[in-house]
């Protein structure tokens, strides 16, 4: 049902307004229940929107401070805190995480670069044990598990959508090498959202209240044939199928009781957080990334082309093709999202953050009702008139 007078909050920057009418559109037209718009342009907050309600049961309105689970979004934060990493010093992305990891050896795997694990092309986008929430939750235990995967292939070959593994591996990689062995979470937190103020948890703590918790509203699944592309929407629907395999524990995140999970972390899919968190995240990396002291050289890696497997880019997961590069997405002739420099994420149900470099922009959304495109209207028009307010022409998703 269409939304006619729902409430719209926040501000936008003279020259803006184009995003603010589409951000509106989105309700009107679009279907839009809660949500939230953030971009960040030569550091400046140049749009923070957000408007509708966060609770459709209670019609509770989505607040400046309210917050939601954005799944594979996610990753783009946790490729932040490995770039940071990186930055620093502690791992390189050409080395072999057998350097660091020696038990990771097995099966295999001594050969697998950081760099190929990063662009999900190790092999290892699933494993069975990931609904065993204890598991998850006892990182030595998940070590030893996830140092026993044999790929699916020769690494480095194939292209396969790490939905849920590749936050695994990223933390117990940055658990060897961090000093203080922290997790990716605890490591974001201190080392990213604290110092820069950013309300986004890859741990969501206990003290955040259910209050400040967007409800998530599913897709409805039998519109998945009209919004998804067939090849994948046909591997959705068979429950032995790589992608129902890679998403295994998917929905560990999400708790009845408490909205989402606490103190427990799904690195590749289980961040909380606000649009203005996201965008202000990315906007740092799309300026120099100064705040975190970050090198140059991590930088020029973030921004350069990604490297494609012996066999391309089609995704053995997601059945398209897609680019994959240092924990990131980057733009594609199938997913166009801004200058080729740009790195970003996005997630499930219509969710997106980005950096763009070249036109210096940190770009979040986020929402509470699901749907099931791969490039989300609603995102796309957002995204459209973000550049035609500080007049680019870089190609977006039609």
């Amino acid at each position: 049902m269409k939304q006619t007078n729902v409430t719209i909050s926040g501000h936008v920057k003279p020259g803006f307004e184009a995003v603010r009418e589409a951000f509106v559109e989105n309700f009107t037209r679009r279907k839009e229940l809660g949500a939230a718009c953030c971009i960040y342009h030569r550091g400046e907050k140049v749009v923070d929107l957000w408007g509708g309600v966060r609770n459709k049961r209670t019609s509770e309105p989505w607040e400046d401070d309210t917050m939601v689970i954005v799944f594979s979004t996610t990753k783009g934060m946790s490729g932040l805190a490995m770039a940071l990493a990186h930055s620093r010093g502690l791992f390189d992305y050409d080395e072999c995480i057998s350097k660091y990891w020696p038990e990771f050896a097995q099966q295999g795997k001594d050969k697998i670069t950081v760099r190929q694990l990063l662009a999900h092309q190790a092999g290892l986008f699933s494993f069975y044990e990931t609904e065993d929430k204890s598991l998850i939750a006892d990182l030595d235990r998940l070590a030893v598990v996830l140092a026993r995967q044999k790929p699916a292939w020769e690494p480095g070959t194939r292209q396969a959508y790490h939905a849920l593994t590749l936050g695994y591996y990223e933390s117990e990689l940055l658990r060897r090498v961090d000093p203080k062995h922290r997790s990716l979470g605890q490591y974001f937190q201190e080392e990213i959202a604290a110092p820069l103020g950013l309300d986004f948890y890859i741990r969501l703590p206990e003290e955040i209240p259910n209050s400040r918790l967007a409800i998530l509203q599913k897709a409805n699944l039998t519109l998945a044939i009209f919004t998804m592309p067939i090849p994948l929407f046909l591997e959705s629907m068979n429950p032995r199928s790589r992608i129902r395999r890679a998403l295994l524990g998917s929905l560990l995140s999400v708790d009845k009781e408490r909205v989402y999970a606490r103190n427990f972390e799904v690195p590749a899919g289980g961040g909380v957080g606000t649009a203005r968190a996201i965008a202000g995240a990315y906007s740092i990396f799309a300026t120099g990334g100064k705040e975190l002291g970050l090198r140059k050289e991590t930088l020029r890696q973030l921004m350069a082309p990604p490297v494609a497997p012996t066999h391309g880019f089609h995704d053995e997961v997601m059945k398209v093709d897609i680019c994959f590069s240092l924990g990131f997405m980057k733009p594609g002739p199938k997913n166009p999202f801004g200058h080729p420099s740009s790195f970003g994420m996005p997630g499930f149900g219509g969710s997106f953050g980005f950096a763009d470099p070249e036109a210096k922009i940190g770009y979040g959304y986020v929402l509470n009702q699901m749907r099931t495109y791969l490039n989300d209207p609603r995102d796309i028009a957002l995204r459209k008139a973000m550049y035609s307010s500080i007049g680019e022409t870089v190609p977006y998703n039609k």
